[in-house]
């Protein structure tokens, strides 16, 4: 009976440690689920952020301080994502727009601190209590292209959020926000007839870290503090509890199993004294060791005990519970390194395989696949079609994956393949394959959706040695890959080096200005009949301070698909504006043409601001010339009209530059309110008489004088062609003929030498 007795409540004992044990793990598992599912949620907003500070119509609602507009903005992308609040903050902090009512001026003021006091910790993602609750905030900067404001999206911290944790970890969650020492916010996914013993409770213990046993409504549970923020007067935490009192529960078979077997064993005692004591006593000592193992962590090794009486039911059912415990972890771990929508391994269990290839040496190919045309699936067929889309998308990537072949999801609308035991050349024939059959229409709901899918190759050991090298560089290719007919790239040597001088440009262009790194080169036109030279062309040079001169070719393209082209030209036309005063003070009376982007043609407030900075300077309106070209008036036809209307208004001449290499008809140009045409020198670097190009130019003077325009040609080189153009009747030359691009100081001089040798000639 002592043994019997010893028995039960060894096993007990060892359960209770087993239980609590298993407790604290799911409680550390719980937690880290907790974190990664807030760090989740903090990508999904950092992403949805970023799209919004980036989207060019946002910009340009907040800069023109359209509030309404920003309104609907802030409201539309929060609504994409279930985001709780959408709030535009100036640069000072100062609430500018909210899409939640209950955050006003107070409530912002407070926050742009936290904001700030977060920021100088290096966080952009931060949990923060706002009106007693708790929001996940993602802040970005709005850049158009300097900094104008702070857009900051949260996630609110809801009950849904603890639902999802529990279903995802089977513990409860409780989250209780502080602020100057009392609490704010309160959140439980336990009964609510338990909240007010177990928020008095919580206050008490609030202090407290690790494991703690707390009471609630007369029932024992294990929790675990966490701390998920804390700043100036205010704390957010958290804690993840479950039932000791039912995890015991599930063991009450096993204990009545164990009282069953006991009262058994002392019946028969009296019969079988003797054979019982052999009997029982290995297995007890072996299951008192499977309770420590367990206690310990250990749910992998079997339980080598194999009987058909009472202890061998003791026995399976500790199988059974170490089967299910083994479960549980494998399943939190699967969801840690997969993607929750395809199913797929995300990107940091596809860098792991990708870096046990390279270690093992074997030929390893990465095709990095792009949906090109998935925003506009995201528009048309909503979130929900999406989603169905990349479901569909994985399974047909999947159907094709060899054995040792692998295929995961890295971001929303992009994919990796990787493709074991293949070379560059093997893997862009795959790639070929795989584009034909993603050529094949899906059916989404009632749409037919045809993906538009740019693949970028690279290759182990062709383009690189470790796993992000080679993610990089087949990213890389895959963006080359939109400019192919067949969207499909393999990686070119040096394209990382291109791709990393792309990037440090469009860096240090945001500064080239303030960094005294620009400069205007001034290229001067001639009058042909008159001999005089009165216009010059302002042209932009940038010397970067590590690669030295670098074309404008180069940095202006970069300029345009960044947003930093008004930039650039604010300080053009100031600068120019700025020389044209010094001119006019020392009696230089010079008229500057300069050229806009199209995204200058739509901006409406250009007029006032050049208009305003004229009159500053004292520099006449008809000194200034804006050349625009045929295809910048493409974006937005009406638009730009109206703000050529308006400078046009404001005395400022106009020029339609590289005339005969856009898109325009003469209706079109007809429209326009120009003063000036401008051949492109396509047309003129090697005219001749009876050339080709000599009708149309030649045809072009005439239409231009006929619509009350004066025209300059521009690539001017050898003499016999100005010599046709002044035949021609062309009013304006410009080119190497002339003179070459200078500095203002250089011009200077030139203009006197010119003027001088002009004047010797008359003489």
């Amino acid at each position: 009976m002592a043994v019997v007795g010893a028995l039960y409540f060894s096993v007990k004992a060892a359960t209770g440690v087993a239980v609590e044990s298993q407790l604290r793990e799911e409680l550390g598992v719980g937690g880290r689920v907790l974190e990664q599912l807030i760090e989740l949620r903090g990508r999904q907003l950092h992403d949805a952020v970023q799209v919004l500070a980036a989207d060019f119509g946002f910009k340009e609602a907040v800069a023109s301080g359209d509030r309404e507009t920003i309104r609907s903005a802030l409201a539309n992308h929060g609504a994409r994502i279930n985001a709780g609040a959408v709030l535009l903050l100036g640069l000072n902090g100062v609430l500018q727009v909210s899409s939640d009512p209950r955050i006003g001026a107070e409530a912002a003021e407070r926050l742009a601190g936290q904001v700030r006091d977060q920021a100088q910790q290096g966080s952009r993602v931060f949990l923060l209590p706002i009106a007693g609750e708790v929001y996940l905030l993602v802040e970005a900067y709005v850049s158009a292209p300097l900094p104008i404001a702070r857009v900051v999206m949260g996630f609110h911290i809801d009950e849904a959020f603890a639902l999802e944790l529990r279903e995802l970890t089977h513990l409860e969650l409780t989250l209780l926000s502080i602020e100057q020492g009392q609490a704010a916010g309160w959140l439980s996914t336990l009964p609510a007839a338990m909240h007010g013993q177990l928020r008095e409770e919580l206050m008490q213990q609030r202090g407290s870290t690790g494991s703690r046993m707390l009471q609630a409504a007369g029932q024992r549970y294990l929790g675990e503090w966490r701390t998920l923020a804390s700043g100036d007067g205010y704390q957010v935490l958290a804690l993840l509890h479950k039932s000791l009192d039912r995890a015991e529960q599930t063991f009450a078979p096993l204990d009545r199993a164990i009282l069953l077997i006991a009262l058994a064993a002392l019946f028969a005692s009296l019969l079988v004294a003797l054979l019982l004591a052999r009997g029982l006593a290995q297995p007890v000592r072996e299951l008192a060791r499977v309770a420590g193992r367990i206690g310990q962590g250990d749910y992998q090794t079997p339980i080598a005990l194999q009987r058909r009486d009472e202890l061998g039911s003791l026995a399976q059912a500790f199988t059974r519970m170490q089967e299910g415990i083994a479960e549980r972890e494998r399943q939190l771990a699967h969801n840690a390194l997969h993607d929750a929508l395809t199913g797929l391994p995300n990107r940091t269990l596809a860098l792991e395989r990708l870096g046990s290839a390279i270690s093992a040496g074997r030929a390893t190919a990465v095709l990095y696949l792009g949906v090109a045309n998935f925003r506009g699936i995201l528009e048309s067929c909503g979130a929900d079609g999406a989603d169905l889309t990349l479901q569909q998308l994985s399974r047909r990537l999947q159907a094709t994956l060899r054995p040792g072949d692998s295929l995961a999801r890295l971001l929303a609308d992009e994919l990796l393949l990787m493709l074991d035991g293949c070379d560059g050349a093997a893997a862009i024939a795959a790639a070929d394959r795989l584009q034909q059959l993603l050529l094949k229409p899906m059916r989404v709901g009632t749409l037919d959706v045809v993906l538009d899918c740019r693949i970028g190759i690279a290759a182990f050991p062709e383009h690189g040695n470790n796993p992000d090298d080679l993610l990089r560089r087949a990213a890389i290719a895959m963006h080359d890959a939109a400019h192919l007919p067949g969207h499909l790239q393999l990686y070119q040597e040096g394209r990382d080096d291109a791709h990393l001088r792309q990037v440090r440009l469009v860096r240090d262009l945001r500064h080239a200005a303030s960094n005294g790194e620009l400069q205007l080169y001034y290229q001067p036109k001639l009058d042909i009949h008159g001999g005089r030279v009165h216009q010059a062309e302002a042209l932009l040079r940038w010397k970067h301070p590590h690669y030295g001169p670098v074309s404008p070719g180069e940095f202006i393209p970069l300029a345009e698909r960044t947003g930093s082209i008004q930039l650039l030209t604010a300080w053009v036309v100031e600068e120019a504006v700025r020389q044209l005063h010094d001119w006019n003070g020392r009696g230089l009376g010079m008229q500057v043409s300069l050229n806009i982007s199209a995204e200058d043609l739509v901006n409406l407030e250009l007029a006032e601001r050049v208009g305003t900075l004229l009159v500053g300077q004292a520099v006449a309106a008809e000194q200034l010339v804006f050349e625009i070209t045929e295809s910048a008036m493409m974006q937005d036809q009406q638009r730009a009209l109206e703000v050529l209307e308006r400078l046009r208004r404001r005395g400022i001449q106009l020029s339609v530059d590289d005339f005969g290499t856009g898109y325009s008809s003469l209706a079109q140009l007809k429209r326009m309110p120009v003063q000036e045409l401008k051949i492109d020198q396509s047309f003129i670097r090697e005219l001749s008489e009876h050339g080709e190009d000599a009708v149309i130019v030649r045809s072009t003077i005439e239409m231009s004088h006929s619509l009350g325009l004066k025209v300059v040609a521009e690539g001017v080189e050898l003499a016999p062609v100005l010599d046709l153009l002044r035949r021609w009747g062309c009013d304006t030359a410009q080119g190497y003929l002339i003179g070459k691009p200078l500095p203002a100081p250089a011009f200077e001089q030139w203009l006197q030498q010119w003027h001088e040798s002009h004047l010797a000639r008359a003489l």
